[in-house]
């Protein structure tokens, strides 16, 4: 694995001001612009992965501060120890070996050099896990601060480390190979049924996809590619098509024509029909391993199109990547709805629900919801359709988390599966039910094979 090392901001500066003992982050920001395995094999924060957070060199910072055309902020680094997972923070001691103070550059882009970030990470309260070496990052401020270059070299050589020690593997739950329609049916039939939860299916044609919709997905470095752009996105659609939406009437419906279209959202599609997510995960890539994700949601975490939660959540999306980031859901709930954020989103949510009593539960706003939707057009309806509905910073760990537990099928013999699904009418045809799609099945299905 590439050398790493830990990156944590914070927009309060008195946060790194003087002498810093313990650090605390919020765990919604954890891993935020992390490599997305890397982020995958941590998020658990479990004892191994607690264990390399430890030995990596730590670089503790301010978000950057404009003044005139000058750039700056603070930065410390050092090394942590005694780190607390806690439910909603984390807590860690930090031990400062260099304090480079008030770091200033001459523009934004020197300052996104010197840690190879993203201009939107300087400006976001997170903790990232971010590949690099931190002995050529201090090389770079060693330049901006000469004053401390032998403070620097010492740092060169750093004290020895257990260098065996690298993220714990990944906690997938699989259930096993499947080489054909039987052998997948009987997999799903021999694992344990769950009371009080509704079984819900995806298939993916990479067993290396993730569980994360395409508004949240990351480059490799861990950068965004859509989130911070959010509300544009939605946004510049509803100008371009504003008649294609005027019979919805939530944002959650919004949403989903939006997926439906191609559009990055904060929804991820799930089935309730096993045969439907077989389908996907062989529907290309032949002679790569496809995956069946199995989910057991309990049933009080799968709600309808008009449920207030959903309204909370799909609203979101309104907001800008400014006004997410004051979004602190660690306050008390009452301190919660006071703050000027919650008032914007409020005014959104009332917009389509008038009635509306006005008091987001911090948590909720935070979780992952299954939504069944309105079968308002035929690609839902024929693929059994329904939605993960994701919150404010929300990830979906590989084993799940509390009310959605995650299990898997790995998918090989894919020409023979499709076959075999095509025998029982599972095919483009019904599960892509436009007449693109029908055209495309049945130019394929009667072309007659090339003369030999």
């Amino acid at each position: 694995m590439a050398e790493s090392f830990n990156y944590i901001s914070f927009g309060d500066w008195e946060k790194i001001e003087g002498n810093v003992d313990v650090v605390t982050m919020f765990r919604g920001r954890m891993f935020e612009y992390t490599p997305p395995d890397t982020e995958k094999r941590l998020e658990g924060l479990a004892s191994a992965a607690i264990a390399f957070l430890e030995t990596l060199p730590t670089f503790l910072c301010s978000e950057v501060k404009l003044t005139g055309d000058a750039v700056s902020m603070l930065i410390k680094y050092g090394r942590i120890s005694d780190f607390t997972p806690g439910s909603k923070e984390v807590a860690t001691n930090f031990e400062t070996q260099i304090d480079f103070g008030e770091v200033t550059f001459d523009d934004i882009e020197t300052a996104r050099s010197i840690f190879g970030a993203d201009r939107f990470q300087l400006y976001r309260t997170h903790w990232a896990v971010r590949e690099g070496d931190a002995r050529e990052v201090l090389a770079r401020l060693a330049a901006l601060k000469p004053e401390l270059t032998d403070l620097v070299t010492e740092q060169e050589t750093p004290a020895a480390i257990d260098s065996e020690i690298q993220p714990p593997p990944r906690d997938k739950k699989i259930l096993g190979a499947a080489d054909s329609v039987e052998s997948f049916l009987g997999l799903l039939y021999r694992s344990s049924a769950k009371a009080a939860t509704e079984t819900f299916f995806r298939g993916h044609s990479d067993a290396h996809y993730e569980l994360t919709p395409s508004l949240l997905r990351q480059w490799d470095n861990g950068d965004w590619q859509f989130m911070p752009r959010e509300d544009r996105l939605c946004k510049e659609l509803l100008i371009a098509h504003h008649d294609e939406f005027q019979s919805d009437q939530y944002c959650f419906d919004r949403l989903v024509r939006m997926q439906h279209f191609g559009l990055p959202t904060r929804l991820l599609d799930i089935s309730g029909n096993p045969l439907v997510a077989l389908f996907f995960a062989c529907s290309s890539k032949p002679k790569i391993d496809g995956e069946v994700i199995v989910f057991q949601v309990a049933s009080d975490r799968v709600k309808y199109y008009d449920s207030d939660t959903v309204s909370c959540l799909s609203n979101l999306s309104n907001l800008t990547y400014g006004q997410k980031n004051e979004i602190d859901l660690t306050l008390d709930q009452d301190i919660f709805n006071q703050t000027d954020v919650v008032g914007k989103l409020l005014h959104h949510i009332k917009s389509e629900k008038g009635f509306f009593e006005g008091r987001i539960v911090p948590d909720d706003l935070g979780s992952i919801v299954c939504v069944k939707a309105k079968r308002t057009n035929t690609r839902i309806k024929s693929q059994s359709g329904a939605f993960l509905l994701f919150g404010h910073e929300a990830a979906l760990p590989d084993a799940g988390q509390d009310g959605i537990e995650i299990s898997r099928v790995t998918i090989r013999n894919k020409a023979d599966i499709l076959a075999q699904l095509d025998r029982i009418n599972i095919n483009a045809t019904t599960v892509y039910p436009s007449i693109d799609q029908t055209a495309v099945h049945l130019r394929d299905q009667y072309q007659s094979q090339q003369p030999v």
